[in-house]
């Protein structure tokens, strides 16, 4: 009886442990947009590979007790199954784990090989030692389940996904009359997507992507939940982390119109080279072709030195022979105004209560695609005044004691430049809060490390968020001769958020920017 309850306390603890890695890696898997190679390179990050070599070792250790020394082992196993467990209970995530159809396929898969694993002892229950090496093995596999599960689920994800995309392309099949604009680029093509929202609504009746719905299958999920007859134009946001992602999305909604936002060294750990960004990004302007026109940030170099046959209309703050330039910018904390052209010359104020000259480039491309599509510069200017700040992307916040710059996501090189920028222009204590960029290969370390020069020449204080993520920008700050008593290396954000909230600034206003907010998975 005591060896039979024993057995069951083994299961019951090892069935924890793995629940609890399991979901772990499902969300990690999730926030890696599904993708095995990149959940792959995820498992390599040395912070990462480092957590999941522990974890084995405790599996072993656990396991090799319970072979090698009998019911004492067994009682051991237990008890470090439930420490692992315990220790790595899930952690309040700033995305937490989704549990889509998918998701709960991929856990029924799981758990059926487990149950397997557990039908064979049953088969075999007189063989105990040949079952705890198949749980040794098992436990090993822990943080390759959710591949092999993904592996065994993918023919059947793959004709559920295309039912999907082939319904949401016949929809799309059937408004022959939609005006489809697709919006890509590095950074900038979320506000540009929901400042044509705004400014084309003047008019039109408009469709977009919402929040992040920027793959393939997001949009394929906007067509078939939100698509209605009575839409005129769909806005249609098109991310990528590799070569054909956008026209694979091109292929399913058939843009007439594309914007080109940026180019820049995004997710180079996927796309490898600068070059395969370019390319990619005109994969939008290779699908518009001759059907209508491509909009293009002439501010960009890249988009200046890529040639395209395309119909193109060209927007930039600083270069002056972009169609659509804007000038006399100004910007305070109550906004930005500035002056545009229309095409026969005639010059228009707008004005809005976002900041900085990076939304001002935005509002500029907004506005050429618009005016492009038969809305007048009075209705645009009425429009642009009623702009919101996009969340998380330059958003001006009041805090406590502080003003806060929020440009919590995704940043990137031209991005966080722009942040700084915008930050200098405020008066006050100038604190820029950040934990440095990713996904940018092997220019990653070069990036932050420019940042933190960056950093020295506008903030008076550098909070910077986790020791070892930062070390590039800690070594651009000292190269640049900073203070180290101006410089806070905060464990986490909810650390460094404390040390901006106790600084004693003598009453001077705080003005605190957020550059960047790392996923879960980072």
């Amino acid at each position: 009886m005591f060896n039979f309850i024993l057995l069951l306390c083994y299961i019951a603890a090892f069935t924890w442990i793995f629940t609890v890695l399991l979901l772990y890696y499902i969300h990690m898997f999730q926030l890696n947009s599904y993708k095995p190679k990149e959940h792959r390179a995820w498992m390599k990050l040395p912070e990462n590979s480092l957590k999941i070599k522990l974890l084995d070792l405790q599996f072993a250790a656990a396991m090799l007790f319970a072979i090698f020394l009998g019911k004492t082992g067994m009682i051991i196993a237990i008890l470090i199954f439930c420490f692992m467990a315990f220790m790595n209970k899930p952690a309040k995530a700033k995305k937490p784990l989704v549990y889509t159809k998918r998701v709960k396929r991929m856990l029924l898969t799981a758990y059926l090989l487990y149950a397997l694993l557990l039908i064979v002892f049953v088969i075999v229950h007189a063989n105990t030692f040949a079952f705890e090496v198949a749980f040794f093995l098992f436990g090993l596999l822990v943080s390759d389940m959710v591949l092999i599960s993904n592996l065994i689920n993918k023919p059947m994800e793959t004709a559920i996904n295309n039912g999907f995309i082939n319904e949401a392309r016949k929809m799309i099949d059937d408004m022959p009359n939609l005006t489809v604009i697709g919006v890509t680029g590095s950074y900038g093509k979320t506000s540009v997507k929901f400042f044509l929202q705004k400014l084309l609504s003047a008019k039109y009746n408009v469709l977009v992507t919402p929040k992040n719905f920027n793959t393939t299958l997001g949009v394929v999920r906007t067509i078939r939940e939100n698509l209605r007859a009575t839409h005129e134009i769909f806005v249609c946001e098109m991310g990528a982390k590799n070569i054909g992602d956008i026209k694979e999305i091109c292929d399913l909604v058939h843009p007439t119109h594309g914007v080109i936002t940026s180019i820049g060294p995004q997710h180079l750990e996927s796309f490898l080279t600068i070059d395969n960004v370019i390319k990619t990004k005109f994969e939008l302007a290779d699908s518009v072709g001759k059907r209508g026109k491509v909009f293009l940030n002439y501010d960009n170099e890249y988009i200046v030195n890529h040639k395209t046959d395309n119909d193109i209309i060209t927007y930039g703050v600083h270069n002056e022979t972009a169609d659509f330039h804007p000038y006399d910018i100004h910007s305070s904390s109550a906004g930005s105004s500035f002056k545009l052209k229309d095409e026969a010359g005639k010059e228009w104020t707008f004005s809005t209560k976002l900041i900085g000259e990076h939304n001002v480039l935005n509002i500029a491309g907004a506005i050429a695609v618009a005016y492009s599509l038969g809305i007048s510069m009075e209705a645009l200017a009425i429009q642009v005044r009623r702009l919101e700040s996009v969340p998380h992307r330059l958003q001006l916040v009041k805090g406590n004691n502080a003003l806060i710059i929020d440009d919590a996501y995704n940043s990137n090189p031209s991005g966080a430049k722009a942040a700084l920028d915008t930050l200098n222009t405020f008066d006050g204590v100038k604190i820029v809060v950040t934990p440095g960029m990713v996904e940018l290969g092997s220019k990653q370390e070069e990036c932050n490390k420019i940042f933190g020069t960056q950093i020295a020449e506008i903030c008076d204080y550098a909070v910077l968020v986790g020791p070892k993520q930062t070390e590039p920008i800690q070594q651009g700050l000292k190269e640049a001769n900073y203070p180290a008593s101006q410089t806070y290396v905060a464990q986490d954000l909810t650390d460094a958020l404390a040390f901006v909230e106790r600084l004693n600034t003598n009453g001077v206003q705080k003005i605190v920017l957020l550059e960047n907010d790392l996923p879960d998975n980072y």
